[in-house]
């Protein structure tokens, strides 16, 4: 069943929402910028006791790390975190309350996939607290893993082959679809329903939403198997498509 994830994602040191492929050196287009910070949503998060959430710093900022761990202790154990994650901090996020650390760039060396890096991070985190970010650009028909900001297109395609062959190495996937991330003209229904094919691990799918529609549409594309990431399009970060507790109801029903 597909349910509603939150998230909180951190730029210059302040919680906002972005047009995921503006991100670069020079900052990014922001559809918000919110009054509180990371703390305010992670307890928000969890009084609602929302799980599977993230945490995602944009950017190498010091103040973007002091306000991920400012709410990875205001919600221990039920948040992820990613955001320059490698083999040298990744058990600091975990003991500062990460429930999972998210990792993307420090896999891949000149664009192409280490699979020796792979095995070093899941030495320090174990398989059950790893997730993959395989945040991708699309490219023709097909979706290629993007890092550095989305910026770095990699040699890594995102198909059922590699799905299948990563799920051994992690506890679940994100993927953010970078296109149409913070766009709020729809998701991308093709990689939805790639994503859907069976993959024996969770994923959560970040990208375009709009509308509580977008839930239900990627729950009858993916058959239940994706989870969906709702952000600019959210009332709590600015937006005026959906509210939290219409996702909220959402994920009641799904539970029941």
């Amino acid at each position: 069943m597909t349910l509603f994830r939150p998230c909180i994602d951190l730029h210059q040191g302040r919680v906002k929402q972005i047009v995921g492929g503006s991100l670069n050196d020079d900052g990014a287009k922001e559809n918000f910028i919110s009054e509180y910070d990371a703390a305010y949503y992670a307890s928000l998060y969890r009084e609602h006791e929302l799980t599977g959430g993230h945490v995602i710093a944009l950017g190498k900022d010091k103040e973007n790390k002091l306000e991920a761990l400012s709410a990875l202790r205001a919600y221990p154990n039920g948040l992820q975190y990613g955001g320059g994650v490698n083999v040298r901090n990744a058990t600091d996020y975990l003991n500062a309350g990460a429930s999972h650390v998210i990792v993307t760039s420090f896999l891949f060396e000149g664009g192409e996939f280490s699979w020796d890096k792979l095995d070093q991070i899941k030495r320090e985190t174990g398989v059950e607290r790893l997730v993959l970010d395989l945040s991708c650009r699309r490219v023709g028909n097909s979706w290629f893993i993007a890092t550095d900001r989305w910026q770095t297109i990699t040699s890594t395609e995102v198909n059922v082959d590699n799905l299948t062959e990563l799920a051994n190495h992690c506890d679940e996937f994100l993927i953010h679809a970078a296109d149409v991330e913070g766009l709020q003209a729809g998701i991308d229904e093709d990689l939805v329903q790639l994503l859907g094919q069976g993959c024996p691990v969770d994923i959560t799918y970040a990208g375009g939403a709009r509308s509580l529609a977008d839930l239900k549409r990627v729950h009858e594309l993916s058959n239940g198997q994706v989870d969906l990431t709702i952000g600019s399009a959210l009332d709590i970060f600015g937006g005026s498509g959906v509210t939290l507790d219409e996702c909220l109801q959402w994920n009641r029903q799904q539970n029941a």
